[in-house]
């Protein structure tokens, strides 16, 4: 199969999937639950959010990975199982997807912060290293480095996913506006400082995830692009900003809205577009049809 490079070198603009989260806790996952212990504990479940977004025509899906790093999996008592975790996420979708789709292992933040000394740079490596060889080991076609806000940490996760496998690595930050209308993130990082760290540390393809809907991601990916024009982007945008109804917090965008915005996001610059929290198989489907009906006009 080709690589997610080779797709884009020939113009075409690939669907990632949605929301994982979400639909864990609709399968029952508990507040205070491990969500990579159900790779082992309930497979079936988590086999099946990975095929409905492939049912949907997305392109790639992810792994359920976000939080497999020895730091978060400690809160669970699971350090000893970080690299089985994560192989068997990386697994699972990899089943999902068949060899005609791509698997993208999710890293997320671990939770530490280097300048507050509370973690080393070679702790953080070694973590990244472990979970990027089980990703791969697991079936993962790229390493996705996701929902960043430390360059210092992004970076790091970069050069132990380059150094220790030979996919594709992706990286994503998250930024919010602020009340100046610039977009950092809560690290104080923009778009525009983001782009020359990621590529010197070896990114392949780099974007932003969570934190805004598809409206704010046009002008993000625009600033990226202020930047450079050649490196690929990725998106995975919420469904809309997250609003509290009855005590429950809610995003509100359908899957019709969502997709309103993907011809101005394309042409802002964007090679991969998804979703991130509130998005379903259905806004990944309203995704994929308006991305085809885009290649045919």
């Amino acid at each position: 199969m080709s690589t997610i490079m080779d797709r884009i070198r020939c113009g075409e603009i690939l669907v990632s999937d949605g929301a994982w989260g979400t639909f864990l806790h609709l399968k029952g996952l508990q507040p205070g639950e491990c969500p990579e212990l159900w790779n082992i504990s309930h497979r079936e479940d988590v086999l099946d959010i990975a095929s409905s977004y492939i049912n949907a025509g997305a392109d790639m899906i992810e792994t359920n990975s976000f939080g497999g790093s020895l730091f978060k999996l400690g809160h669970y008592g699971l350090t000893d199982r970080i690299f089985e975790l994560n192989e068997s996420s990386a697994a699972i979708s990899r089943e999902a997807a068949g060899d005609d789709h791509f698997v993208l292992g999710s890293i997320g933040p671990t939770g530490k912060i280097l300048m507050t000394g509370e973690v080393t740079e070679a702790q953080l490596f070694d973590n990244f290293k472990i979970q990027s060889e089980a990703l791969k080991k697991g079936g993962a076609d790229a390493i996705c480095i996701e929902t960043m806000s430390a360059l210092d940490e992004a970076c790091i996760a970069i050069k132990a996913a380059k150094e220790d496998t030979d996919l594709e690595v992706i990286c994503t930050m998250t930024f919010e506006k602020t009340v100046s209308g610039e977009y950092r993130t809560m690290m104080g990082v923009s778009p525009v400082e983001m782009v020359p760290a990621l590529l010197e540390t070896g990114a392949d393809i780099i974007g932003t995830n969570c934190g805004n809907g598809m409206a704010r991601m046009v002008d993000i990916v625009r600033e990226i692009r202020s930047v450079d024009s050649n490196i690929p982007v990725l998106v995975h945008a919420n469904a809309g900003a997250p609003v509290v109804r009855d005590g429950e917090t809610v995003f509100p965008e359908s899957p019709e809205e969502t997709a309103g915005y993907v011809k101005a996001l394309i042409e802002a610059g964007a090679n991969i577009v998804g979703g991130c929290c509130g998005t379903t198989p259905e806004h990944i489907r309203q995704i994929v049809s308006k991305v085809r009906a885009l290649k045919l006009s």
